[in-house]
């Protein structure tokens, strides 16, 4: 008889694992608090929902979240599958609907014989049971739930994570704007404001004297480096904005190159509504309607969302997990998704499914060693043999991969080179366990 598996959180990593273990027969308690209790960041009741933004990142396989894609199409990921029957435009990279994306999923979800979805806030890992017991809930893991964690394994740790504001496409003055993709690779899919020197000038000396929110005074504010607030990032000098989230790089208007630029992305298939992207910001919302209507192609833009705040959890995994996200002193309990110490939307996912892999090997018997050179198993392996003073999450990124064998000079060869290799290696896994990875069981 299959075992049971019980999932605390539905979210990105939560959600894969249920997937690809209930279609293996895997009897699957999904605990989901929302809608009955939402976080400070989620706006929907469904499964899956993004958050920070509607993007997973670059396709290409000479960048690392391109790989790590290909890697989890390849193994059949439900959430990459249905990030691309959802997608919107946006150049080179997977950018989707948000609420379609998180309606499908949950529909799915649903739809399989060998899930139930339970809603309810999970206040202590002892008041649920199962065989296994994967702890997805994320970054915005409910305060209770976070305080039995930390009594049970200690070294909780945390950091800020921020939000971009979101406008309404009919106030954007689009005459201002043009579209395109950097150096025209793929579709022009963004929408560019070019700035002016002196525009920037202003901007830029109105966002480093905005008024932000304050923290609570047992609040110690540690930032992500990858997604610091825009306001930070301007402390920094303006350099770091110009060669950070407004570099004019690859782009041309009016055949120059801009001073500077503001890129927006669709937020969804209509396009009615535009992320203010690398905005990410902790500025109090009126300060943010001025601040960001400096720029004319937003004088008079509506904001359907504000940027804001808040407080990522995330355990210090090299000193409680195991290979493949298993914990150390209890081989019963997983954690996956970002509170695992993964960052990023497709790391999560990622995450989930190697739970769900671990837990299909050790019930036919096996241990799952996935192939070195994947991004899979380096994801993985940062988690557990991180060397730094102080554990922070990290994407995946190629310098977590083991060397090529020959040198290669030309960076996006060598990164391409870093891609075959491992989507070879993957393939030859896949082949020899294909009877393990099969389906077993099919929709509804």
């Amino acid at each position: 008889m299959k075992k049971s598996i019980s999932i605390i959180g539905g979210g990105l990593a939560g959600s894969e694992c249920a997937y690809q273990l209930a279609l293996r027969g895997f009897m699957v308690y999904l605990y989901e608090m929302r809608p009955s209790k939402q976080t400070e960041a989620h706006k929907t009741p469904y499964l899956a929902e993004l958050v920070c933004s509607n993007s997973l990142k670059s396709t290409s396989l000479s960048t690392s979240s391109g790989l790590l894609k290909e890697e989890l199409k390849l193994l059949n990921s439900i959430i990459i599958k249905t990030s691309y029957e959802t997608a919107v435009p946006a150049g080179n990279s997977l950018s989707v609907d948000r609420l379609k994306f998180s309606k499908k999923i949950t529909n799915i979800l649903k739809s399989l014989k060998n899930i139930k979805i339970i809603e309810k806030e999970v206040e202590s890992i002892d008041d649920i049971e199962g065989d296994y017991i994967v702890i997805a809930t994320g970054p915005l893991t409910s305060n209770k739930l976070a305080d039995d964690i930390s009594l049970k394994f200690g070294d909780n740790l945390y950091f800020y994570d921020a939000i971009s504001p979101i406008v309404e496409s009919e106030t954007i003055d689009f005459d201002k704007c043009f579209f395109a993709s950097r150096y025209n690779k793929g579709n022009p899919d963004f929408l560019n404001y070019p700035i002016k020197e002196e525009e920037f000038e202003i901007f830029y000396n109105e966002l480093i004297n905005a008024k932000t929110t304050t923290y609570k005074s047992f609040e110690n504010p540690r930032y992500f480096e990858g997604c610091l607030p825009i306001e930070e990032m301007a402390k920094r000098g303006k350099e770091t904005l110009l060669f950070g989230p407004f570099r004019p790089v690859g782009l041309k208007y009016q055949n120059k190159t801009p001073f500077a630029v503001l890129q927006l992305r669709r937020e969804n298939e209509e396009g009615t509504a535009y992320n203010l992207v690398g905005c990410q910001t902790k500025m109090l919302y009126s300060e943010q309607k001025r601040v960001f209507k400096i720029f004319e192609a937003l004088k008079n833009a509506t904001f359907l969302r504000f940027g804001s705040m808040h407080r990522n959890t995330y355990i210090n995994s090299p000193q409680i997990l195991s290979k493949n996200f298993m914990v150390k002193n209890n081989k019963k309990i997983y954690f996956a998704g970002q509170i695992s110490g993964v960052e990023g939307y497709v790391e999560s996912i990622a995450s989930g499914l190697i739970v769900a892999l671990d837990i299909i090997f050790r019930e036919a018997s096996k241990t799952l060693e996935l192939p070195n050179p994947t991004a899979l198993h380096a994801l993985s392996n940062y988690n557990i043999n991180f060397q730094g003073k102080s554990f922070s999450p990290s994407n995946f990124h190629f310098g977590l991969l083991p060397p090529l064998e020959i040198k290669v000079k030309n960076k996006k060869e060598r990164k391409l080179l870093y891609s075959k290799r491992a989507l070879e290696e993957l393939s030859d896994f896949i082949e020899k366990y294909r009877f393990m990875l099969k389906f077993t069981y099919e929709l509804k």
